[in-house]
């Protein structure tokens, strides 16, 4: 598909690839990896022809389309969001004003004989043209991309240099997917999509039928659609077949071997070496020090990357809350006549670890907000619990970093004593290393001010964390060292993240907002996926508006976005089942295995569900056992009031356990005909049922 041969690219004195080769295959998918500065958006740019190599060639098959999708710097206006993305369709567009144009000259009287035979031809030519494009199925792929990408109807109309910078590149991105071009380049494209949004594009490119190369720093979506990974360091590629998750266990193999092989070359080179320093003036050893000496100069050095340090973080000790932390109730918030919440009722207890879910502009800031006292609700109560001690963590932290101390003075300041010593350990885990804890605020970039914030926020004690986005602009590396100290934390977690893998790790609770109001689900984020899917509800609650501007609050708006099947759907005519006779093509034999995977996923949810339903189940039982025994006391029946209370809560327990037990039935039958389907023969060698 594309070549790269004998890639050569230096900037200053820097040398980001030496001598690379390097090829791309029909339908595969790659991730590239590797350190912050490796030359992955380098690497993109080159494929995309922006840039030119210093030496060496990427070899273009003749008629290869590019689309290349870059980190931000792309703006659209002067059209609709409709037309901006309908753009995408320019060859066929220009087929149907051609076929417009001839129509009028068709019915043009004076128009007779061979000319009007022409005209006639050429129109059955464009029309066959535009036919065979699918030209009169654009508006609903149009549709289908804008609605998956968490664009709502009423948005079609609007101009489009009225959406903010992250909306905007969902409209480059829209007009990627729509484009369908041969070789799919996007750097980060999961940066500004929410997390229905980036389910969405994954199970978009798992079908995309030509080869992409993407940067991303979500490991979850990198699992879910690469195919393969190019590893970049020390100036050289190493393709990895797999996703992710394989990278790492053969990237670490392939390192030990490296340092193996490195330390034998290094003991051969100092037996050579100290040969070649005893014997070298002795004149009956010359013609050995000689070969010596030669053997030498012919060993090329073997390089090994450098070991990437694993920071291992614990939060500070704090004082532990009472069992309520926060609570709302009957809660309202609206800026002007745009009501985001009414009547939201939250109750978070010691030890949830809460995650708010929901498309961009539904309200999770604003509910964050409120949470940590930031803004108030204009009706309702928000209480705070005994012992609580909050730290919040907003989406413009970074902004708030004194721009006059220094890196290092930014943690120092406010740590406490016995956190000192972990300060440097800290910004080396977030990228701040040697001379670089020495540079003041006020020249760092926003992703490297975002870093600090997050690190300084790893140094003060609290027992409750509201996290707004806290791995916007962290490579893996960097979540990672946040991702295991949030997983180790003993207190009260509430965040808002758009990374599915850091999402997974953490939330016990999923709180689902949207249309105004939160709905909480018990369990992981897998879990409330299956949960939505099973109580059949549209993927989002509603789908919101793009905010105007980064300052304006942005309005949620009611409307269910279509499935992501149905998307899939509009934008890929699948073929007919009556015309697959033959073995399973490789692509087939792929779609199998990744909804094979599917199904594993689900039937593990499942049974997760089916534990936490008997988990709770054994629970309602002992505290029915409990009430049991005190209903057995003669002294309870002396008070009234006291014995009529506890009868009906035991009367609400019992309806809750057969209520559980229903559910439990339900999951019990549906899990086992899951795991029945997963071990019966789908098909023959010939592709059909048995």
């Amino acid at each position: 598909m594309i070549q790269v041969s004998s890639l050569h690219k230096t900037f200053g004195d820097r040398v980001l690839f030496d001598r690379v080769t390097w090829q791309v295959q029909p339908g595969q998918r790659v991730g590239l990896c590797g350190p912050n500065g490796s030359g992955k958006t380098t690497l993109l740019r080159m494929l995309a022809g922006e840039i030119e190599a210093d030496a060496g060639q990427i070899i273009r098959p003749a008629g290869l389309t590019v689309g290349y999708l870059p980190q931000d710097g792309l703006t659209h206006a002067g059209r609709t969001l409709r037309d901006e993305a309908t753009l995408a369709f320019a060859p066929l567009l220009e087929l149907r004003a051609e076929m417009h144009r001839i129509e009028t000259q068709l019915a043009d009287p004076g128009i007779v004989g061979d000319a009007h035979d022409a005209l006639l031809h050429r129109y059955a030519e464009a029309q066959e043209a535009f036919t065979h494009g699918d030209g009169y199925g654009i508006e609903a792929k149009v549709d289908a991309v804008l609605r998956g990408l968490g664009f709502a109807q009423e948005d079609f109309d609007r101009p489009a240099d009225h959406f903010s910078g992250g909306w905007q590149m969902r409209i480059a991105l829209a007009k990627l997917l729509l484009a369908r071009p041969r070789l799919l380049l996007l750097d980060e494209p999961t940066n500004h999509l929410d997390l229905e949004a980036r389910n969405w594009l994954e199970e978009f490119l798992v079908e995309y039928p030509h080869p992409v190369v993407l940067v991303s720093h979500d490991r979850y979506f990198l699992d879910a659609v690469v195919t393969a990974i190019a590893d970049i360091n020390l100036r050289k590629l190493d393709t990895y077949p797999g996703a992710y998750s394989a990278y790492l266990t053969d990237r670490e193999a392939r390192v030990a071997r490296l340092r193996a092989a490195k330390q034998q070359q290094d003991e051969d080179i100092a037996r050579i070496q100290l040969f070649i320093d005893r014997f070298r003036y002795k004149a009956s050893k010359a013609k050995q020090v000689q070969s010596r000496v030669k053997m030498l100069e012919k060993i090329t050095p073997i390089e090994v990357p450098p070991e990437r340090k694993k920071v291992h973080f614990t939060f500070p000790a704090s004082a532990r809350s009472g069992r309520t932390v926060l609570e709302l109730r009957d809660a309202a918030k609206a800026y002007g006549d745009v009501r985001v919440f009414s009547g939201v009722n939250l109750h978070v207890e010691r030890g949830d670890h809460l995650a708010l879910v929901g498309p961009n502009g539904a309200g999770k800031s604003t509910l964050m907000r409120m949470l940590s006292g930031a803004e108030g609700p204009d009706s309702g109560e928000r209480t705070v619990g005994y012992r609580v001690h909050t730290q919040y963590f907003a989406q413009d932290e970074a902004t708030r970093l004194d721009p006059a101390l220094t890196v290092y003075e930014t943690l120092a300041a406010g740590s406490p004593v016995d956190m000192v010593p972990s300060i440097r350990n800290i910004l080396g885990g977030f990228l701040f290393t040697e001379d670089d804890v020495y540079k003041p605020v006020s020249v760092l970039s926003g992703g490297e001010r975002t870093r600090l914030a997050v690190a300084r926020m790893l140094l003060r004690p609290s027992n409750t964390l509201i996290l707004d986005e806290p791995t916007n602009h962290l490579d893996i590396d960097s979540t990672d060292v946040l991702l295991e100290a949030l997983a180790a934390f003993g207190g009260t977690l509430i965040f808002v993240s758009h990374d599915r893998y850091f999402v997974d790790r953490l939330a016990t609770k999923v709180l689902d907002i949207g249309g105004g109001g939160a709905a909480l689900y018990p369990g992981t984020y897998e879990e409330f996926r299956w949960s939505r899917t099973r109580a059949g509800a549209a993927p989002t609650p509603a789908s919101p508006a793009p905010p105007v501007a980064a300052t304006e609050p942005s309005s949620p708006r009611t409307g269910a976005r279509p499935g992501r099947e149905a998307a899939r759907k509009a934008s890929a005519a699948p073929e007919p089942a009556a015309r697959r006779t033959g073995p399973p093509s490789a692509a087939e034999h792929k779609r199998r295995q990744v909804k094979a995977r599917r199904q594993e996923r689900r039937t593990q949810a499942l049974r997760k569900r089916i534990a936490e339903l008997e988990r709770r189940i054994a629970e309602r039982e002992e505290q029915i056992r409990g009430l049991e025994a005190r209903m057995a006391e003669p002294d309870l029946y002396a008070d009234e009031s006291a014995a009529t209370d506890m009868v009906k809560r035991h009367q609400a327990l019992m309806w809750e356990v057969g209520d559980l037990m229903n559910q439990w039935e339900a999951l019990e039958e549906e899990a086992a005909d899951r795991e029945r389907a997963a071990v019966m023969p789908a098909g023959d060698a010939s592709g059909t049922r048995r």
